[in-house]
Order: structure tokens, then C-alpha cells, then sequence
């Protein structure tokens, strides 16, 4: 009996994967029904959007009022069955962003922000070129030139005090302001507590639970009423400083507790095998231990800037018009009265704090992401 060969002479190809095992629906099978309860939690959500996805829509779309041709202003919010008065927040918007910084110098404030992203750009983008330098005008140069320009008083800039800041641009001073401030504190503190000198560790620890043991308010309050008497006659710091100078000193406290549960975090052999190396304490600890608590508490120390962020709301409580009190303020002009310009104006404030906070958030899981060496889980 005689058999036959094929053997094939050119390679056949290849043929696409089952359609159940890659796309949207092995995606879907994967995450949303995997399991009855995944499959019932799904459903679930799923019924959850579509009762409130459409009244959503409702009110800030479809029945929300986006034009004013007829310069009615709140009138035309105030007609039965309309929706979000979004001509409010656009006839408020430079007020809402500016406060009631002049209009003719707002080209400073502009010009503050651009140069500010410019120099931020390279510190947040790995491999970027000229870090170093943009570090140090960043970090040197660039606060001097921003409080010049906001203050003006120099170069034939206008004066402009601090009571006319207000909006969004007060908000950002104060949380980045408080932001780049609070950390190197934070970490000091951190470093000081578990020092081995007496003075130095009762210090941290002191000042950390002070802070920690007090609301925000209160540290606002005590800055805006208290802290004038103790000065000598005649002397009254401006109140924006001294808010920012209680914002620093309360979210340090917090920020030395997120970093000392890094640094314990660390285990014991780093430190002998840098003493191994025959390292310095000091150089043990910036290049050896510090990299690694601080990489470990990326989480912790995002978390921390955001609630900074989102209390800078508080200082309107001493007169300072951040962006949540122009809102309010804004609001209060009886031509905008209307059923529906509040919830508008507070769903825009809470928007942009909500934009600045996520973009904070994701930029954390990109850095945990890219610094990971292994430890995460």
C-alpha cells in the first residue's frame, strides 16, 4: 500500500483569534460579566445610568439656557421649566477667573500662568531637556517674578493689592503656594521626629500634633484675628499671607506624617548596607532612603496636595474671594437671581475643582507606575 506526503512549501497565514477571546466582548465577559454577582452589579450600574443620565441632560442641556440675545440676563433664567443658567457663568467668567483684579492689567496674571506651565512643562515630563534649569527658575526665580507681577509697584506696573485678587488665580496661588511649601517642611518634620537629638525630635513632634489637633478653620481664624494683636503696633501683615502661612504650617503637619510612614516603611538593611558603603548619615538618607520613602508614599503625598487644594475654599470664611465665594458673591446680584443660577454656578466651580484634582490624581498613577521597581502589588 503506498503513502502519500504533503509537505507544505510556503508558510499559511495566520489565522485571526476567536472573536470571544479579544475586542469589546471578551473585554465585557472579562470585567463586567465574569461571575453572577459581577454580572448582577453590572445590570445594576447599567440601570443606575439611565435613570440619571437623562435629567442630567435635561436640565444642563437641553433645557439649559446658552444664549441671551435679548440682554435679559437673570429674566431670561427665570422663565418656568428652564434649565442651567449657563449665560450666568458666561457673563460672571472673567470674574469667576480673575475676582477683581483690573481689567486692563489682567495680562499680567496671564502672562504669570504662562510662564509658570512653561517652566512646569520640563519638571513634569520624564527626559525632558533643560530639567535642571527649569528647576531653578521654577523654584528661585519665578516666584519673585510672579509676585512683582501680580503686586506690580516695579517697572511702571501698577499697584495692585491683594484684596482686588480673587477667583480662580487666587485659588491656584494659594494651593501651589502651599503645595511646593508644605513638602520640603513636611519631610523636615518628618526627619526631625525621628531624630535622635531631644530638642529636635520634641520640636517636630510638638509642632506636628499642634497643627494636627486643630480644624483649618480655626487656624484661618486665629491668622486673621489673633495673630495681629501679638504683632507690634502698627504692623498688619497682609491677610492673604497670613492665610497662606497657616495653610502651610497646618498641611505640613499632615505631610510630615505621610512621609514618616515612608521612611519606617524602609527596611533595616538599607541602612546597613549603606553603612556598608560607608556612607554618611546624611548622605544615607538623601540618596539612599529618602528616594525610596518618598516613592513609597507617592499616594499619600497626592492625596495630601489635593486636600490642600480643595481647602483653599475655606479662607472665603476671612474675607478672601477664592473661587467658591466669587461664585457666591456673583450670585448675589439681583439681576442674575434666578431658580437655577446657584446650582449652575456651584456645578462650575465644583467642575474646575473637580478637573484640577483629577489631573493631580492621574498624574500620581503615572509617577507610581513609571517609579516602581518591584514593590508594588
Amino acid at each position: 500500500m503506498t503513502q502519500s506526503y504533503f509537505v507544505r512549501s510556503e508558510m499559511q497565514e495566520a489565522l485571526p483569534p476567536p472573536g470571544q477571546t479579544t475586542g469589546i466582548v471578551a473585554w465585557a465577559r472579562a470585567n463586567l460579566f465574569s461571575s453572577p454577582g459581577n454580572t448582577l452589579m453590572t445590570l445594576l450600574g447599567f440601570a443606575f445610568i439611565a435613570w440619571i443620565v437623562p435629567p442630567l441632560y435635561d436640565f444642563f442641556i437641553a433645557r439649559a439656557v446658552f444664549t441671551d440675545p435679548e440682554q435679559l440676563r437673570g429674566a431670561a433664567c427665570r422663565i418656568e421649566d428652564v434649565g442651567a443658567c449657563w449665560i450666568f457663568v458666561k457673563a460672571r467668567f472673567q470674574f469667576f477667573i480673575y475676582g477683581f483684579y483690573p481689567d486692563d492689567q489682567i495680562w499680567r496674571v496671564n502672562l504669570m500662568f504662562v510662564l509658570g506651565v512653561i517652566l512646569l512643562i520640563p519638571l513634569l515630563v520624564p527626559k525632558a531637556p533643560f530639567t535642571r534649569t527649569a528647576a531653578l527658575l521654577f523654584f528661585l526665580v519665578y516666584p519673585v517674578v510672579s509676585y512683582f507681577l501680580m503686586t506690580g509697584g516695579v517697572f511702571g506696573l501698577s499697584v495692585v493689592p491683594s484684596a482686588e485678587w480673587g477667583g480662580l488665580t487666587l485659588t491656584l496661588i494659594i494651593a501651589f503656594v502651599g503645595i511646593i511649601a508644605s513638602l520640603p517642611i513636611g519631610i523636615l518634620l518628618a526627619l526631625g521626629r525621628q531624630s535622635k537629638l531631644p530638642a529636635v525630635k520634641l520640636f517636630s513632634v510638638a509642632f506636628i500634633e499642634l497643627w494636627r489637633a486643630v480644624p483649618l478653620i480655626t487656624v484661618l481664624f486665629m491668622a486673621s484675628v489673633m495673630f495681629p494683636l501679638f504683632m507690634p503696633r502698627g504692623i498688619d501683615p497682609d491677610t492673604l499671607l497670613r492665610a497662606i502661612i497657616g495653610i502651610i504650617f497646618f498641611e505640613s503637619a499632615y505631610m510630615a506624617e505621610v512621609v514618616r510612614g515612608g521612611l519606617q516603611a524602609i527596611p533595616r538593611g538599607q541602612y546597613e548596607a549603606a553603612n556598608a558603603l560607608g556612607l554618611s548619615k546624611v548622605k544615607t538618607m538623601v540618596f539612599i532612603i529618602l528616594p525610596q520613602a518618598l516613592k513609597h508614599v507617592i499616594p499619600g503625598i497626592v492625596n495630601t496636595f489635593i486636600a490642600l487644594f480643595k481647602d483653599t475654599s475655606l479662607v472665603s470664611i476671612i474675607g478672601i474671594f477664592e473661587l467658591l465665594r466669587a461664585v457666591r458673591s456673583a450670585g448675589a446680584d439681583p439681576n442674575w437671581i434666578s431658580p437655577t443660577m446657584a446650582v449652575t454656578g456651584y456645578v462650575f466651580a465644583g467642575f474646575i475643582f473637580w478637573v484640577f484634582c483629577f489631573g493631580m490624581s492621574r498624574y500620581s498613577i503615572y509617577m507610581e507606575n513609571r517609579l516602581h521597581t518591584g514593590h508594588k502589588r
